[in-house]
């Protein structure tokens, strides 16, 4: 069955990030601004009420006040007298109620708050007979107690509706009503123009955090953007080269890039060497198994009624196979020296006395070798590598002395330190390197005479490992030498910070 090609993009299964952190952004501030909105307009609204209600109690309390001034029922004369505080003749009075507007404005500014088209003043007798009025148009007593000013509907005119009963201040007696109402017209224009402004500007904000959302989360988002692109291409091509760009913003997302490329460089690197060690495994195994395949066959063949060859073949085939337990023992060797960072990126160890315990033993197990130790420190110190590493390090440059000496059995080693590094130097008087092959020791299989290092047991894979583990580590090893005087390794590795210890 052939499966469908993959696409060139991934596509999303849902809106993009962007697009999400834009319609939130856009949410947050409608949401914000709408709270405002109404926190605004109910305020204005509350206050602009409270106002107009407090203007016409001020308004009702002073007719009261200036009509209460009469000791009399109140007429049309007395009436018209008390609000205007002047003494007009009754000749002038023509007509049982009468209209006061603007032109009382020069006489006192209480007749111009009356002369408002937006307010009327009705006042009553005691039988309730419309005696006196500011506007056109007439209006019933509507109760005879009090009213505190209320907002009322009347004749499709909505506003505030206030009757106050009017007391003599001299007898006590009631001699009659004062009603006012106040149209509340202006009051609910200014209201509408003022919920439109809002709903306008709550509408242009909508947009404009919607535009700046937009452009806001496309540019901060744009590392993550690239970062899924470059990990879409990993996908798809996991043999590129490909890094995530370097991102100056100093942030997380720059730690982000960062960790993604050290963690690309790792996985990179693993893989790496995944296919090194099995390109190396089959090459060397190559040989031991083609050696024993030959001695099987001619045993198969004819050779197993010869007891000489097969005394041969058997000991050909238990040497070869013995040599590749040896070489897949050091390529694990290798491979964990590899990842150290992982398994044993923290661990520490005592310099001097690995160094001791490694050169005692040496002693033990070569005694027709002379062995010295100049020890150049003055206290232990705390080494940043693993202890049976160290060990491993020390013992496969010891053993490589050992094995390549020649008449002169002499192994010379050497201790220091400087503030950070802690030294070892382990010199032999043997066969030497030639120097067109001293860069080329540490290589994985590199042998200089490879007859002579197969008949001494050597893989090629000692120095190899020495210098995976020192560099795992973050040291140095170096190696010196001259044809026919011996070799010098001097290997250094970091010391523990005070701190630290």
């Amino acid at each position: 069955m052939i499966k469908p090609k993959k696409s060139e993009k991934r596509e999303l299964k849902g809106p993009s990030l962007t697009i999400k952190w834009a319609f939130a952004s856009s949410f947050f501030i409608f949401v914000v601004f709408t709270i405002f909105a109404v926190i605004t307009y109910k305020s204005s609204i509350n206050l602009i009420v409270a106002k107009e209600r407090n203007n016409v109690e001020r308004t009702i309390s002073q007719v009261a006040s200036r009509l209460a001034n009469s000791d009399e029922e109140l007429t049309l004369v007395n009436t018209y007298r008390n609000l205007t505080n002047t003494t007009t003749n009754d000749s002038n009075i023509d007509d049982q109620t009468t209209n006061i507007e603007g032109n009382l404005m020069k006489i006192d500014s209480f007749i111009a708050e009356l002369g408002q088209s937006s307010l009327d003043l009705f006042v009553y007798d005691l039988e309730e007979k419309l005696i006196f009025k500011t506007q056109q148009h007439s209006q019933a007593l509507l109760q005879t107690t009090r009213k505190v000013p209320t907002i009322v509907t009347i004749d499709g005119r909505t506003g505030f509706l206030s009757i106050q009963p009017i007391y003599s201040k001299g007898t006590r007696e009631k001699i009659g009503y004062a009603q006012t109402f106040y149209e509340l017209s202006s009051f609910y224009d200014i209201r509408n123009k003022l919920l439109l402004t809002l709903i306008i500007l709550e509408v242009v904000s909508l947009i404009l955090s919607s535009i700046l959302g937009f452009f806001l989360s496309s540019y901060f988002l744009k590392p993550l953007k690239v970062l899924r692109d470059t990990m879409d291409t990993i996908r798809k091509d996991p043999q590129s080269n490909i890094h995530m760009p370097e991102i100056d913003t100093n942030d997380e997302l720059a730690d982000l890039a960062e960790i993604f490329n050290e963690m690309l460089d790792r996985m990179r690197l693993y893989m790496e060497q995944q296919e090194q060690f099995v390109q190396d495994v089959s090459h060397e195994l190559r040989t031991p198994v083609a050696i024993i395949e030959g001695h099987l066959s001619l045993l198969n063949r004819w050779g197993k009624d010869d007891p000489e060859i097969l005394e041969e073949s058997l000991s050909a085939s238990m040497q070869e196979i013995s040599r590749m337990k040896s070489l897949v023992q050091e390529m694990l060797d290798l491979s964990r020296a590899e990842q150290v960072d992982i398994h044993y990126g923290n661990e520490t160890t005592k310099g001097k006395e690995v160094t001791y315990q490694v050169y005692n033993n040496f002693k033990i197990l070569y005694p027709d070798y002379v062995i010295t130790l100049d020890d150049d420190l003055s206290k232990e110190v705390i080494l940043q590598i693993y202890r049976n590493h160290f060990e491993q390090l020390i013992i496969i440059i010891l053993d490589n002395a050992v094995k390549y000496s020649t008449t002169r059995k002499e192994v010379h080693i050497s201790i220091s330190s400087t503030l950070s590094e802690f030294e070892i130097a382990i010199q032999d008087f043997g066969e030497g390197i030639p120097q067109e092959d001293l860069k080329k020791i540490f290589n994985r299989f590199y042998r200089v005479d490879k007859a002579r290092a197969r008949t001494k047991g050597g893989n090629g894979l000692g120095l190899s490992i020495a210098k995976q583990l020192v560099e795992s580590y973050r040291g140095r090893i170096i190696a010196e030498s001259v044809v026919g005087q011996g070799t010098i390794f001097r290997i250094f590795i970091p010391i523990v910070k005070s701190e630290d210890k």
